[in-house]
């Protein structure tokens, strides 16, 4: 069965991985152009380029794949059937209509909650006790596809985006190697969508990175890892951006307006949250610093932080 891959970013990796070292014959790999990064804006090709170069897989960039020219090169391989995780793209139908065996999308969620493009933020921000991964096949509305497969992961108190973001991968590649053989000998029974169940899951936009202190603790304890690794949730000190990195709900009450600080010892900052609750800060990331441990902060650039001072109150988003 010749297949074509669509993908870009580290979450697709894992997947074309799993399909070359099962024997199938990936002809083509479609991912998105390479792109400027980091501060020195650098041209830089992604993850999913790296890897079927890796592999020895022809690779095609196109802007966007709208119209006939551009889709093109992949009617010309003829694929048998297109596998997409994370491409970024929606396709038209008439290259939706090109494989035989239909066009499928990993996805990270359990749809229909969550579609579109920041399923695994939105599922730890929103403090969801599980997630995981949906094979569906694909139409031109947005992860609207009827459902082929399915498989759930619990979503721990520990983890952040960047934990599940690695355990998913993980799992699209497994779930997705047990589906393809239904593809394959045609024995899907696909499951249409509940409408009445769909969530969006956006992405993240600058506003969602800063923290409301009158939020309780809780909240602001799942917005933390669920911007973790990026792009990391922020209050302002001095006027100056305070990025936190991780947190700990504490179960004691205050009386202290949110955003006070209530309490400091080396091992963690206490906040006044919302309705009483108190979050401990365990690693942060002052203005031009690195992260680092708040054991760290205390002995340093947070040796001036003092018992009743207020984070946040010059905040602008």
């Amino acid at each position: 069965m010749k297949i074509v891959f669509m993908g870009t970013p580290d979450f697709a990796v894992p997947v074309l991985h799993m399909l070359v070292e099962n024997g199938y014959d990936i002809a083509l790999v479609v991912t998105q152009p390479d792109r400027p990064k980091g501060r020195k804006q650098l041209l830089s090709p992604p993850p999913v380029k790296v890897a079927a170069e890796e592999l020895n897989i022809p690779v095609f960039q196109p802007e966007k794949i709208k119209h006939e020219e551009e889709w093109k090169t992949v009617k010309e391989v003829a694929p048998d059937l297109i596998v997409t995780a994370a491409f970024g793209q929606i396709l038209p139908k008439e290259l939706l209509d090109i494989p035989p065996k239909g066009c499928i999308n990993v996805h990270a969620s359990l749809l229909p909650k969550y579609r579109g493009g920041a399923p695994i933020h939105q599922s730890v921000i929103d403090g969801e006790k599980e997630t995981g991964i949906t094979i569906m096949y694909m139409v031109e509305k947005l992860d609207a596809g009827d459902i082929i497969s399915q498989k759930a992961i619990p979503i721990l108190d520990e983890d952040t985006t960047g934990t599940m973001h690695d355990k998913l991968s993980r799992l699209g590649a497994d779930l997705l190697q047990e589906t393809i053989p239904t593809i394959q000998e045609e024995k899907v029974q696909a499951v249409p969508q509940d409408q009445d169940l769909v969530t969006f899951a956006p992405n993240i936009k600058k506003e969602q990175e800063l923290i409301h202190w009158d939020s309780p603790a809780r909240s602001i304890f799942n917005q933390i890892r669920g911007l973790n690794p990026w792009p990391v949730g922020f209050t302002t000190v001095h006027g100056k951006r305070f990025k936190i990195w991780e947190s700990v709900v504490v179960s004691k009450q205050t009386d202290a307006e949110p955003g006070t600080v209530v309490e400091m010892t080396n091992e963690s900052i206490r906040i006044a949250c919302g309705k009483g609750t108190v979050l401990a800060l365990t690693k942060v990331q002052p203005s031009g610093k690195k992260p680092m441990d708040v054991s760290t902060f205390v002995r340093g650039a947070g040796n001036t932080w003092t018992v009743g001072m207020r984070l946040g109150e010059d905040a602008h988003e």
